[in-house]
């Protein structure tokens, strides 16, 4: 496989254990492993969570029509123990990826970072870990609960979550600080401005993640004035008609339980194209300014764009259609998440091997 050299200035930006070069590898793979999470996620867990929910909703409604307050008390703590479940999975999943986001824009602020380079890079180590631990602990606190805790309402896992949050905010305040002192002094960081390229590969993930963020506000904007009040109308509708046909003891309530399903499916699918649509818009246009470090041929390098630009497309895509379609358009947008994830791990080999490239350069000479 051939590749094209690159420029010394280029080589000069990328300098070896370099802040940037750090928070790059460690965003790229933040963003790569919270979409793998979350393709597994949606594939294993969320279907079969909202069943669960479904089923637990109606049992609440014949207890209830019954007359039986300790079954309704009971079930309705597992409906709180399946949404903590649902609800910790797409956390964890939200946080690495944005973390991941924060991650590249934060090696393409090195330069106007006016902090000394050990410093910086600390600062990306931490950042990189911070990263790392807050989802996890996000994902161990439906498991972990408050089990050896020495608090009342605050368990193990939320302690880890909680920390890493915290350094993750005093890294961030620590790069503005150093923002701060570029702007008053006027002294760089110490790392070389990005190179300008206009490469086709950067040209298209630009253009392409600035038109996928376009559509996501327009989606957005027709859902907010076309279906959100309506939703919501709806949704307080259902809920009253479930309550009173329980209180009535009258049937209807596996109806009802159905409809409130189908209508929490509708919105979810909505909300989370409309999501999803602009968090691929934003990767696609920060991952542009990584493709100088991406050390492949032409042709490596223009299929790993048109693959994640494609299941950027794919996804969202899908996940409306899923109202359709069933299963089948979920397993077709969980393949569009799947291209994603290839090509950011195939964009991220191509920086490991510049970055060798580099270092074994720099050791012969």
């Amino acid at each position: 496989m051939s590749t094209q050299l690159a420029s010394p200035h280029i080589a000069a930006s990328f300098a070896p254990m370099s802040a940037r070069r750090l928070l790059i590898f460690g965003g790229i793979a933040l963003i790569a492993g919270g979409m793998l999470f979350g393709d597994i996620f949606a594939v294993f867990i969320l279907h079969q969570n909202g069943g669960q929910t479904g089923q637990a909703l109606l049992a609440a409604c014949e207890a209830a029509s019954a007359g039986n307050s300790l079954a309704v008390k009971e079930i309705f703590q597992n409906v709180g123990s399946l949404l903590e479940d649902h609800g910790t999975k797409v956390d964890a999943h939200v946080h690495m990826t944005d973390a991941g986001y924060l991650a590249l824009l934060l090696a393409l602020l090195q330069p106007y970072v006016a902090l000394p380079p050990k410093r910086r890079k600390l600062l990306a180590g931490l950042f990189v870990i911070g990263g790392l631990l807050l989802p996890v602990g996000i994902f161990l606190i439906h498991y972990v609960g408050l089990a050896y805790s020495p608090f009342v309402v605050i368990g193990w896992a939320s302690v880890l979550a909680d920390s890493a949050g915290a350094l993750l905010i005093v890294v961030l305040l620590a790069e503005a600080y150093g923002l701060w002192r570029f702007r008053r002094r006027g002294s760089l960081g110490g790392e070389l401005e990005l190179p300008i390229d206009r490469t086709w590969e950067r040209r298209a993930l630009m253009a392409g993640g600035a038109a996928l963020i376009l559509l996501g506000f327009l989606y957005g904007a027709w859902y907010a004035g076309v279906d959100l009040y309506r939703h919501e109308a709806r949704e307080s509708q259902i809920l009253k008609n479930m309550l009173d046909a329980a209180a009535a003891g009258q049937g209807g309530t596996v109806f009802e339980v159905a409809s409130y399903g189908s209508l929490a499916a509708e919105k979810a699918v909505k909300i989370a194209a409309h999501s999803h649509v602009i968090e691929f818009g934003l990767l696609a246009m920060l991952l542009s300014f990584v493709q100088p470090y991406v050390y492949l041929s032409d042709r490596w390098k223009r299929g790993w764009v048109l693959t994640l630009l494609g299941g950027s497309i794919i996804l969202p895509v899908f996940v409306l259609l899923e109202m359709n379609f069933g299963l089948v358009a979920g397993g077709i947008a969980d393949v569009g998440g799947l291209f994603v994830i290839i090509a950011l791990v195939g964009m991220l080999v191509g920086v490991l091997r510049y970055s060798g490239h580099l270092d074994a350069s720099g050791a012969t000479q």
